[in-house]
Order: structure tokens, then C-alpha cells, then sequence
């Protein structure tokens, strides 16, 4: 029973691990998409 509780847990923690590294990753390219865009408008201005 103990164990099997254990297991479940492990999942459930495991899984919203998961949705948390997809929410940085999307963070972190949606960071890189403006250091992007500024680079590029800045170039333009040049």
C-alpha cells in the first residue's frame, strides 16, 4: 500500500515537473525572441 502511494506521488511530481521545464523553456525563448527582435531593430537604426 505504502509503496504503491509512494509511486503515485513520484508520478504526480514527476509530471508537473514536466509542465514546469515547458513553461521555462517557453520563457526563456520567448526572452530570446525580443533579444532578437532588439538586435535586429537596432542593427536597422545603424
Amino acid at each position: 500500500m505504502i509503496r504503491t502511494l509512494a509511486l503515485v506521488l513520484a508520478a504526480a511530481f514527476s509530471l508537473a515537473a514536466c509542465n514546469t521545464m515547458q513553461g521555462a523553456g517557453k520563457d526563456i525563448s520567448s526572452a530570446g525572441d525580443a533579444v532578437t527582435d532588439t538586435a535586429h531593430d537596432t542593427q536597422q537604426q545603424m
